[in-house]
């Protein structure tokens, strides 16, 4: 019997006995074993009637780390070919959207076409495509909306804004970034320079909706390049620039809770217990190295309020934190952490240092004058606090023991 059967299975391609008993076949085409186990408990039935099959893939042998490799490298391009393809989703999305919107100004602007044209149009595309979303009366406006917005000097007569990309440009920047982030973006800016500032920032950095909306509502478009510095005397121009769109004035610190009289401990201690906020705030590229950072200069040790390492410039950055109003006096001892740094952490293959003082106000003119000579790279910022509690809040606030007695008497 056992030789029937390894002649009808090995006829059928492949196959091969390697055993007894278990009848176990080897077949070499699909690399595997086949494990037949009889039960001739009514011959002479058919044999497809009296043989009940494991198939056990028992040879190990091929997966070896070659194999392994391969894998993970397969399994790394089906997910790239993913986001590739959900970022052709996206674009094509978006396209539809544009030329949507575009096609509707154009019907609008017909006499022919009163209000009731999008309404119509609505009804139509949703009852042709109703498994489609998108075609909500609501969100044509919004295709209207996103058209409108990024040709306005062509359609309302306004002047080009100097250097600003074509309408092709445009197109394949908003179409990099999720419709909710570009709906966001054109219902709270006021310029299309500004709408594409954030747009590039989103695309740069990978921001997430929400960190999007945080960045526009802190005014980020207003702040950044606005600190006071002296890059462009003390850095190369390629570099000088970079830097100077690294920081930004003022620092909006909204995620910390402090009183109104805080001092510069507490303020140091609130950013780095939220450091993933102060890293959001500082902006990509930041890496934090650590807090009242220790340099032994001679016998006498001093210590840095917080210094940081920037991924793009290649440099130390050191951060002093001041809770008064800007004096020319920061500046020198700023040069002498920076002259530290360069000396003792300061790799051959590094960027000079930069120096950064964020302080609770400055006169700009006196924050130009104390850098003027300073010939080392040094900028100046203000910070702001949108959440600052009255002195006596945490007085006023019920204790936990107040909060459980109310509730049992209750």
């Amino acid at each position: 019997m056992c030789e029937k059967i390894s002649r009808e299975f090995s006829a059928a391609g492949g196959l091969a006995p390697v055993g007894r008993g278990y009848i176990v076949f080897a077949q070499n085409k699909n690399y595997c074993y086949l494990c037949i186990e009889l039960k001739l408990e009514n011959p002479p039935y058919h044999l497809l009637n009296v043989i009940t099959f494991y198939c056990l893939f028992m040879d190990v042998s091929i997966i070896d780390a070659a194999y392994k490799q391969w894998l993970v490298d397969i399994k790394s391009r089906i997910r790239q070919s993913q986001i590739k393809a959900a970022i052709r989703v996206n674009t094509e999305l978006l396209n539809l959207y544009w030329d949507l919107g575009k096609q509707i100004v154009e019907k609008q602007g017909n006499a022919k076409y009163g209000d009731k044209l999008l309404q119509q149009l609505s009804n139509d595309l949703k009852k042709e495509f109703p498994q489609v979303q998108g075609f909500s009366l609501r969100n044509l406006k919004y295709c209207r909306q996103f058209y409108l917005f990024y040709n306005q000097e062509h359609i309302i007569g306004q002047q080009v804004v100097a250097q600003l990309p074509d309408n092709l440009v445009i197109q394949q920047l908003v179409g990099q970034i999720p419709w909710g982030h570009n709906l966001y973006i054109i219902t709270k800016c006021k310029s299309i320079d500004e709408a594409l500032f954030y747009v590039n920032k989103t695309i740069e950095n990978g921001w997430s909706r929400s960190i999007l909306e945080h960045k526009i509502d802190s005014g980020l478009y207003f702040a950044e390049s606005n600190a006071i510095t002296n890059f462009s005397n003390t850095l190369p121009a390629i570099q000088g620039d970079l830097a100077k769109q690294t920081l930004k004035d003022p620092y909006c610190f909204d995620f910390l809770a402090l009183t109104e009289k805080h001092n510069e401990k507490e303020l140091e201690t609130a950013l780095v217990d939220n450091i993933t906020g102060l890293l959001l705030e500082l902006g990509s590229g930041f890496a934090y190295v650590g807090r009242q950072y220790p340099l032994t200069v001679g016998e006498s040790e001093f210590f840095i309020d917080l210094l940081f390492y920037h991924l793009k410039l290649r440099c130390f950055v050191v951060v002093e934190l001041k809770t008064t109003k800007f004096i020319p006096e920061y500046t020198g001892k700023m040069s002498f952490y920076m002259a530290a740094v360069d000396d003792l952490l300061r790799h051959e293959a590094d960027n000079p240092t930069i120096g950064l003082i964020i302080c609770k106000d400055k006169n700009s003119i006196v924050a130009d004058y104390a850098l003027k000579n300073i010939r080392q790279p040094i900028g100046i910022s203000e910070y702001e606090l949108t959440k600052v509690f009255p002195e006596n809040f945490k007085g006023s606030l019920p204790t936990i023991e107040e909060i459980e007695n109310g509730l049992k008497m209750n």
